[in-house]
C-alpha cells in the first residue's frame, strides 16, 4: 500500500496543477531556479568570446613586425588557455541544459499519463495521448533546457563580437552589419509561414493517432481515412523543407557578402596605412564568429515559435483530455 501511494504521488501532483496555457509560463513555473545559474554560466561564455580574436590580432601583428618569438609563444599559450576555459564552461552549460530539458520531459509525460488515465475516454483522446507521449513532448522538453540561456548566449556573442569589430574599424563594421538588414526582413516572413504549417502538421498527426487507436474501425476504413492525411503531411513537410533550406541559402549568401566586403575595405585601408594586417585577420575571423550565433539565434526563434504552438496544443489536451475539438486549429488552408 505504501509503495502504491508513493508511486501515485507524482500523478496526483500533476493532476492538481493544470499546465499553463503558454510555453514561457510553464518554463517560469517549473525551471526558473535552474535557469538562473545557466544564465550566469552563459554570460561567462560570451564575455570570453572576443579574447581569442584579440589574441589572433596580436599574434599576427607581432609576427609581421618581427618581434621576439617568445611573445608569440606567450600569446598562443594564452589563446589555448582561453579556448579551454570557454569550452569547459560551454560543456557545463550543455550538460546542465540537457538535465533541465529531460526533467521537463519527465514532468510533461507524467501530466499526459495522468490526463489519459483520468479523463481520456474517447478514441480521439486516447490517440492524442499516444501522440503526446511518443512525439510531441520530446521537442518541447529539449527546447525548455535552453529556453532562457540560449538566446542570451547567442545574443551576447553577437553583441560582443559586433562591438569588437566596430572597435577595430568603424567603417568596415558598419558595412558588414548593413548586410544583416535583408535577413531581418526575409527571416521573420519565412518563419511565420513555417509556423502555420507546423501547427496543422501536429493536428494531423494527432488525427492519425486517433484513427489508429479507434478499436471499431476496419482495415479499409483506416486506409481510407488516414492515407489522405499522410499525403497532406508529406506536402506540408516538403513546404517546410523548401522554406527552411531557402532561408539557409539566403543567410549563407549574406554571410559571404560580409566577408567579401571585409576583404575589399580591409585591404584598401591596409594599403592606405589606416589599418594593420592583424586587424583584417581578426575582422574576418570575427565575421566568421557571427555566422554560428546568428544562425543559432534564428533557429532559436524558429524553435520558440514551433514549440509554443506544440505546447499550446499539448496543454489544451492535458487540461481537457476529452475536448478534441480544441486541437482543430485552422493553421493552414491548402
Amino acid at each position: 500500500m505504501t509503495t502504491a501511494t508513493a508511486a501515485d504521488a507524482p500523478a496526483r501532483s500533476v493532476q492538481r496543477s493544470p499546465l499553463p496555457a503558454g510555453l514561457l509560463g510553464y518554463i517560469a513555473a517549473t525551471s526558473w531556479v535552474h535557469q538562473l545559474p545557466l544564465l550566469a554560466l552563459t554570460v561567462a561564455v560570451f564575455l570570453l568570446e572576443v579574447v581569442p580574436l584579440e589574441l589572433q590580432r596580436r599574434v599576427v601583428n607581432d609576427a609581421v613586425k618581427h618581434r621576439q618569438y617568445s611573445t608569440v609563444l606567450v600569446l598562443c599559450t594564452a589563446y589555448a588557455g582561453a579556448v579551454i576555459l570557454q569550452g569547459s564552461i560551454k560543456l557545463a552549460v550543455n550538460i546542465y541544459r540537457a538535465w533541465v530539458g529531460e526533467r521537463a520531459k519527465r514532468v510533461l509525460r507524467q501530466a499526459v499519463c495522468v490526463a489519459a488515465g483520468t479523463g481520456a475516454r474517447t478514441a480521439d483522446a486516447r490517440g492524442t495521448a499516444v501522440s503526446l507521449v511518443v512525439a510531441e513532448v520530446e521537442p518541447v522538453g529539449n527546447f525548455i533546457g535552453g529556453a532562457i540561456s540560449e538566446p542570451l548566449l547567442q545574443g551576447g556573442i553577437l553583441v560582443t563580437v559586433v562591438v569588437y569589430v566596430i572597435h577595430l574599424d568603424v567603417w568596415m563594421g558598419a558595412a558588414a552589419l548593413t548586410l544583416f538588414i535583408p535577413q531581418m526582413i526575409f527571416v521573420p516572413m519565412m518563419q511565420r509561414a513555417m509556423n502555420r504549417r507546423t501547427g496543422v502538421r501536429v493536428w494531423l498527426l494527432r488525427q492519425i493517432g486517433t484513427g489508429l487507436v479507434a478499436a471499431d474501425r476496419q482495415r479499409e476504413a483506416i486506409i481510407a481515412g488516414e492515407v489522405p492525411r499522410i499525403d497532406r503531411i508529406f506536402r506540408i513537410n516538403m513546404h517546410i523543407f523548401e522554406l527552411k533550406f531557402t532561408m539557409n541559402f539566403l543567410m549563407n549568401l549574406c554571410t559571404h557578402a560580409q566577408i567579401i566586403m571585409a576583404l575589399l575595405l580591409g585591404s584598401w585601408r591596409v594599403l592606405q596605412g589606416d589599418l594593420e594586417i592583424g586587424g583584417v585577420v581578426a575582422f574576418i575571423s570575427g565575421i566568421g564568429r557571427l555566422i554560428d550565433p546568428w544562425g543559432d539565434f534564428v533557429n532559436y526563434c524558429r524553435d520558440l515559435s514551433v514549440n509554443s504552438v506544440k505546447f499550446k496544443l499539448l496543454a489544451a489536451a492535458v487540461n481537457d483530455p476529452d475536448d478534441t475539438a480544441a486541437g482543430a486549429l485552422n493553421w493552414l488552408h491548402d
